[in-house]
């Protein structure tokens, strides 16, 4: 113990010692968890927009400020824990990347990580109170769930101001309502505050703010208006004014973003020398018949678009994909946000974004990624005049494609249609509503020639996504009081907002088979599969075989061959055939399954395998014109689960009977040297075609897109050797490069024999 004792009453000993009793007795807060006291010090809060009061932007006070959390390696375990702070009884979910708006002052925690049984966030892990390395493009939020601790003590939350609970806005037309058409384009500004609606003073109000304000009704700008009339109306009117300034920058996704100035309850609701807040706004060409407007903007000469949505379930919702060098890609989510999301909605005619999706939220693109860490102010007229860094294969993948969704205007087409007879809300037989004022009534639709696209708008009108089904036979639900048919000969394109906008009967309907078991119905769905195909692959295994007759048996059975093979001088002689791979991915949101169920599928005993589809591909070659030359199919004799990417399972496997489908994130390879995997090209002359095929052609089994359906390559034959290239899915391409395509075949590439 000597030398011991010796060494700590040196002068550098009795020094040491003392730094480590202090290191020891008084903890940083900087450098580790600090212990739980009731969490005292620290204050929480629910900020941003648009949001319900248990979730929002989650924010903290210590030391007398205010920040933030930053979104690094934050998990459901951390919501529950901050949800407790706040109050909540556990959490149902988090966000990141700033969904609800980026915060302000400093990021008090980041790295964060709970077990989820903390009592106080200063129990997690973390860098250290106010170590970060990130921008407020990160705040984490949460969604709590809505049901508060029993007797919880809130004297550590704070209720967050007034202006963050401004989440609707609306115009009130000077006609009153119901008297102009939907949607409503000019009126008063009315917006919603905790005690009701309530206008906004106009003094001080900007082109900005309206711009704004029209983002947020769905409309992609605004335009001046006559004031004076208003004033006029005005001074015949009561009015209670709710906010007396607004100061807008113009770039804003949403009034809340906005500095605002509230009146106080003891202050009085006038609005000394100005009127109420008056917005006329402009809707995109979508809207434009809907709302009585001139269709100046679809008369001006527009150039080809570049920029559009896929994969969504609503309007105004997808995966963004830009056009480059004439062919289509997607963007990468990196630095993805509301500024650049509304960028893209106004270019496409909608309103500001309501939510800048990243991760693949609206399903993965395929083929090239063209954008990344895309940075818009939000002034901008296109994506392409934002800042952005072009990217690589090695930078970002399509797991992590940008997506939005937009502000859209209130039509009101969804009070229009209803479903009746269903187990739940998403299925049932439709009902529409038909009459002018006075007459209006409920009917049915004759289910004559009803399908798949059919019921894709009528789910769109709905609000429920997706069709899984379209349904000519509805005599398993009850029809109700209703059973009247008014509405037939229904033709839909897949495309329209509302099933008015479809082809059908005028005044009078006409079904072959009548009664009300024959009436249209549908099951809709949040999520749907789509199917693309591997393009790349059909070209680098495409060539042609002379196969005997004897060998074409089944083939010629299963109706596999040019209609001259009957003619032919069997089982003499031979068939010239094209023949090639096809690899099918699911990149959808939902598993693609045959529309039959296996009571249905039929044997086919000379291959051996059961038919689940009559038709799933369709083979085609034809000239530059589209004349159809020589034809191929292909019967879903076997989906299934070939290969799938490395986090994904098989589920899907066509041996000893079993379940047949395509999981998403799977896809399912047909090899060339499979029967039916060909077109019998006997018949053609040489000269320049287009090789097509097109899945799901008949469009039996939901999809959330069937544009991408299609590829296409050139070819060129000789008559004794064949040169496929340039194939493509057939929306890949611009409308100018398509063009192209299709007007001068390619002369040269690699021979196929």
């Amino acid at each position: 113990m000597r030398p011991v004792s010796i060494w700590l009453w040196s002068p550098w000993g009795l020094l040491l010692y003392l730094m480590c009793s202090l290191c020891l007795g008084s903890p940083s807060p900087s450098t580790g968890p600090e212990k739980k006291a009731g969490s005292q010090g620290l204050r929480f809060r629910l900020a941003g927009f648009p949001r319900k009061p248990y979730e929002g932007r989650v924010e903290i006070q210590r030391a007398g400020e205010w920040g933030t959390i930053c979104d690094d390696d934050f998990t459901l375990q951390a919501a529950h824990v901050l949800c407790r702070e706040l109050g909540f009884t556990e959490a149902t979910g988090w966000t990141h990347s700033a969904k609800y708006g980026p915060g302000t002052g400093r990021i008090w925690l980041d790295n964060l990580s709970c077990s989820g049984t903390e009592q106080s966030v200063t129990e997690c892990a973390s860098r250290g109170w106010g170590n970060s390395d990130c921008t407020h493009d990160e705040d984490a939020g949460v969604i709590c769930k809505d049901q508060r601790l029993p007797g919880f003590s809130d004297s550590n939350v704070i209720e967050v101001e007034h202006h963050l609970q401004v989440e609707e806005v609306r115009l009130r037309p000077a006609v009153g309502w119901g008297r102009r058409p939907l949607p409503v384009t000019e009126g008063l500004v009315e917006v919603r505050l905790p005690d009701g609606w309530s206008q906004v003073c106009d003094k001080g109000w900007s082109a900005h703010n309206s711009h704004v304000v029209c983002g947020m009704l769905g409309f992609p700008g605004e335009k001046r208006v006559n004031t004076a009339f208003y004033r006029l109306l005005a001074q015949r009117q009561q009015h209670s004014f709710g906010l007396h300034g607004v100061a807008c920058v113009g770039t804003e996704a949403h009034l809340s973003l906005c500095p605002l100035e509230f009146y106080r309850a003891n202050e009085t609701t006038r609005c000394p020398g100005g009127g109420p807040a008056v917005v006329s706004c402009v809707p995109g060409p979508l809207y434009t018949a809907s709302s009585g407007q001139k269709k100046q903007q679809q008369s001006k000469p527009q150039g080809e678009a570049r920029v559009r949505l896929k994969g969504g379930a609503h309007p105004g919702e997808g995966r963004v994909e830009v056009l480059k060098s004439g062919t289509w890609g997607t963007v990468c989510d990196r630095k993805w946000d509301l500024q650049a999301a509304s960028v893209v909605c106004r270019e496409l005619g909608f309103g500001s974004a309501r939510e800048a999706l990243s991760g693949a939220r609206m399903g993965q693109g395929m083929g090239a990624i063209h954008l990344s860490e895309v940075r818009c102010s939000g002034q901008e007229s296109s994506l392409w005049k934002c800042p952005f860094k072009n990217i690589t294969a090695e930078d970002c993948s399509h797991s992590q494609d940008a997506g939005v969704r937009c502000n859209l205007p209130y039509t009101g087409v969804e009070t229009k249609i209803r479903l009746s007879g269903g187990r739940s809300r998403h299925e049932g037989r439709v009902e529409v509503q038909v009459g002018g004022p006075g007459h209006l009534r409920w009917g049915l639709i004759c289910g004559d020639d009803w399908g798949t696209l059919e019921a894709m708008v009528a789910c769109r009108q709905l609000g429920l996504g997706y069709a899984n089904h379209g349904l000519q036979e509805t005599w398993y639900w009850d029809s109700g009081n209703i059973t009247e048919v008014v509405m037939s000969g229904v033709r839909c394109t897949g495309t329209e907002l509302s099933l008015d906008q479809c082809a059908h009967h005028s005044t009078h309907t006409t079904c072959k088979r009548t009664g009300t078991r024959f009436t249209a119905g549908v099951i809709c769905s949040e999520t749907a599969s789509d199917l693309l195909l591997h393009s790349a692959l059909v070209q680098e295994t495409a060539y042609i075989e002379d196969r005997p007759l004897h060998m074409l048996y089944c083939a010629a059975e299963e109706n596999c061959l040019a209609s001259s093979a009957r003619l032919a001088n069997w089982p003499y002689g031979h068939r010239r055939l094209l023949r090639f791979s096809s690899q099918i991915h699911n990149l959808g949101r939902a598993d693609f399954r045959p529309k039959a169920g296996r009571h249905s599928w039929v044997w086919h005993e000379c291959h051996g395998h059961y038919h689940s589809m009559d038709i799933f591909t369709h083979y085609d070659i034809l000239t530059p014109n589209g004349t159809k030359v020589a034809e191929g199919h292909k019967a879903s004799f076997c989906l299934e689960d070939t290969e799938c990417q490395e986090d994904v399972s098989k589920r899907y496997e066509c041996a000893n009977f079993g379940e047949q489908g395509i999981t998403v994130g799977c896809w399912d390879l047909y090899r060339h040297d499979i029967d039916c995997q060909w077109i019998d090209i006997t018949d053609v002359k040489p000269g320049n075609y287009i090789l097509q095929v097109v899945i799901n052609p008949n469009f039996e089994v939901a999809e959330s897109d069937f544009t991408n359906n299609a590829m296409k390559c050139n070819c060129k034959y000789d008559g004794h050797r064949i040169w496929v290239h340039n194939c493509h899915i057939g929306d890949a391409f611009g409308e100018e490069a398509n063009r192209r395509f299709e007007r001068y075949p390619g002369q040269t590439s690699n021979q196929i024999i």
